[in-house]
């Protein structure tokens, strides 16, 4: 790896080589620059026609030659090698596409880079870290991704958290006697002679240094199949272990689905509570159980989800009519203004704890042994400096004033940081972990970035999950494979100190079990009964919806060709119900432009890649992946170089896109919104593969991006 300021070697062909020359004392102390966010020579656009610009360590790397190379890295004579883009089953695409790294966990960090990353925008100045496409301070709020950011936070600070409550339970269940009496003799010599913070300090850096340290300190096991109170085996949640990293263990077609889906169903179940009580849905003393016609006939008013609040109120009669009501508009805007910060709280917090997590684990190109070095240098002086000479009193007393000084010494906090602010500028940058101890170590996302753009640097762009395109089958309900570094012993125990029968019976698959008894209100509350007649009520309107987005489908039709251009770009969203064709990539995707049905093309023929629009019908001859095509009219074309931004959009209003997905029971197409350097934009709609065609023009090009 260069070190911060070193320019990578250069071969003949155009791709870097690692030689290990570059890395210094920098990276292993790193220096934050002055101003990580200010410009130091800003270099023109053209730059970026090329992956092999250099412009950050991503786009270095991508041009790296490695050790053990994928059919995704490998030189091929192809002017484009299509990898399995339009395969049904994992087993009909090559593997594996990136060397030293499992299939699976390319797709789930692919999946997940395509719920997270929704806008990017060109950043002509250095990326902090060296490495873009970090999240923008301002960037933009909407529910969708709030959604995902809190979907985020669940897949990596929840079940990580969970991991490490379980391996507690473990421990002081004593079941497994030998690792937790050694656990304690060693806390407690420890204690005896005070010299608790230096053990502590000695275990977290050897945890740190040495990986196989944590298997043999913590060994492994399914997260689903540890009991939380008795540290014992459990029966897992969904009733089998399909899977050993979810909390349900659920079963999945691929890696990581299972979390996905909990992460969902966890967001869901936070709406759902959320509007229950806006409902006023708890029975608030009266009948447990209300069998009456007007139950019956009214339906559950979390369904309609509409008003429900004010009809709470309305039927409380505590409620002053809207006129008077000085409270409504100043608490919605309040809300509404602190989701911002909040999302980007979320997403902050996930960032940090992934590259923790990527800093401590082998990462594909990046040379985590540096990161982890450095984690190592800097806790070094804790182990021999004040875990050593500190007492106890002396750390509560340094302690108790620190808090007598943060509660009582406004007035020189307040003129201290007045005078920072004046004198550095952007200080508190300067003390992000992202620009000092985890400066260079990429979150998953940035992961994701380098190695789609490896694919695009060889021509051979990574294909997307086998059964993205078409809905999978459900997930087969029998065990998955549990090997050796899923459920690992510690010393001559058996794993989890159980017999043979124990783990058979808890890993076969059976009816989940029943949850716990939590109480009738409990219980009426997650009750998603509407009764018979709520639920023809309900049905009426589902029907009456669909007719009404029939009717506003068929005006946007008679509009667009009016030369109505919003109504242009709705045509296509909705697709008709057997309207099953597509074209699945790499370099053709099926698109509308200005409601004109066509397919964006990726040309790589020309020293620059090029993003063109073409109606598919006319005599024009174009060049598509080195060969020519009489049968496409290009309507447009620019250089991928010149693109400033790529912003995914919506058919309709996320409002609208819920109504319409749920009338209609369609997939709603999206589409992409694209932004030149001198100002021209195109929105292509109703993009099937919209996500796909998204990661191909991030990655393709040299842009440095910022995700808003």
């Amino acid at each position: 790896m260069a070190s911060e300021g070193v320019p990578p070697d250069v071969s003949s062909n155009g791709k870097t080589t690692n030689n290990g020359s570059g890395v210094g004392t920098k990276d292993y102390l790193p220096i934050p620059e002055a101003d990580p966010t200010e410009a130091s020579g800003r270099e023109t656009l053209r730059a970026s026609d090329r992956l092999e610009g250099g412009q950050t360590r991503s786009h270095a790397l991508a041009t790296d030659s490695q050790d053990e190379d994928g059919m995704a890295q490998q030189d091929h004579d192809h002017q484009v090698l299509d990898l399995g883009w339009n395969a049904e089953k994992k087993q009909d695409v090559a593997a594996p596409l990136i060397g030293g790294m499992d299939n699976e966990e390319l797709w789930m960090l692919i999946r997940r880079f395509n719920k997270q990353i929704y806008h990017v925008k060109y950043i002509p100045h250095p990326a902090p870290g060296g490495l873009d496409l970090n999240i923008a301070d301002d960037e933009e709020f909407s529910p969708d991704k709030m959604r995902a950011n809190v979907e985020r936070l669940y897949m990596t600070v929840g079940i990580g958290v969970l991991a490490a409550v379980k391996h507690i339970a473990r421990l002081r269940s004593w079941r497994e006697t030998r690792r937790t009496a050694c656990f304690a003799a060693a806390y407690f010599v420890a204690w005896l002679f005070d010299l608790l913070a230096p053990m502590l300090s000695a275990v977290l850096l050897a945890l740190i240094a040495v990986p196989k340290s944590r298997e043999i300190l913590f060994p492994p096991a399914p997260v689903s199949l540890v009991d939380s109170k008795t540290g014992g085996v459990q029966k897992p949640k969904s009733g089998v272990l399909g899977s050993h990293d979810s909390a349900t263990g659920a079963p999945e077609h691929h890696k990581g689905e299972a979390v996905e889906q909990e992460a969902s169903n966890f967001v869901g179940g936070i709406a759902s509570v959320a509007l229950s009580s806006a409902a006023g849905k708890h029975p608030q003393g009266g009948q447990e159980s209300d069998e009456s016609a007007a139950a019956n006939v009214a339906p559950d008013p979390t369904a309609l989800a509409t008003k429900v609040s004010a009809a709470k109120d309305n039927a409380a009669g505590s409620k002053p009519s809207e006129k008077h009501d000085k409270t409504k508009v100043p608490m919605e805007t309040a809300m509404w203004n602190k989701m911002r910060p909040v999302m980007h709280t979320i997403g902050a917090v996930a960032d940090t704890w992934e590259r923790l997590a990527n800093a401590l684990s082998p990462i594909p190109l990046f040379p985590s042994e540096v990161f982890r070095l450095r984690l190592v240098t800097l806790l070094l002086p804790l182990l021999f400096g004040p875990s050593l000479f500190v007492t106890p009193y002396m750390f509560l007393k340094t302690l108790s004033f620190l808090i007598g000084f943060v509660f009582f010494g406004d007035p020189v906090i307040s003129r201290g940081l007045a005078w920072l602010n004046r004198t550095i500028p952007n200080w508190q940058k300067l003390l992000e972990l992202r620009n000092t101890i985890l400066k260079g170590v990429p979150t998953n996302a940035q992961i994701t970035l380098t190695l789609l753009r490896q694919g695009e640097a060889n021509r051979a762009p990574l294909p997307p999950p086998p059964g993205s395109i078409t809905a999978p089958p459900p997930p087969p309900d029998r065990p998955a494979a549990l090997t050796e570094a899923d459920l690992r012993s510690a010393g001559a125990e058996p794993p989890l100190n159980a017999s043979e029968s124990e783990l058979r019976a808890a890993i076969k698959p059976e009816t989940p079990p029943e949850p716990a008894a939590t109480g009738g209100d409990v219980a009426a509350a997650k009750e998603a009964k509407h009764g018979k007649k709520g639920g023809r009520i309900l049905g009426l309107l589902k029907g009456a919806t669909r007719a009404v987005v029939k009717t506003a489908v068929g005006t946007d039709s008679v509009r667009a060709k009016a030369g109505d251009l919003p109504a242009k770009e709705r045509l296509g969203v909705l697709p008709n119900a057997h309207d099953n064709t597509s074209v699945g990539g790499p370099v053709e995707f099926e698109g509308r432009f200005e409601g004109d049905k066509g397919r964006v093309y990726i040309s790589e023929a020309g020293t620059v890649p090029v993003l063109a629009f073409g109606r598919g019908r006319g005599g024009t001859t174009a060049r598509i992946a080195g060969v020519d095509r009489d049968d496409v009219h290009p309507v447009w074309s620019v250089p991928v170089g010149d693109i400033v931004e790529i912003k995914k959009v919506g058919g309709y209003g996320w409002k609208t896109k819920l109504v319409v997905g749920w009338s209609m029971d369609r997939e709603v197409k999206d589409g992409l919104e694209i932004r030149t350097v001198d100002g021209r934009e195109y929105k292509i709609m109703a993009l099937q593969l919209r996500d796909e065609l998204f990661n191909r023009l991030v990655a393709l090009g040299g842009q440095k991006w910022e995700a808003w």
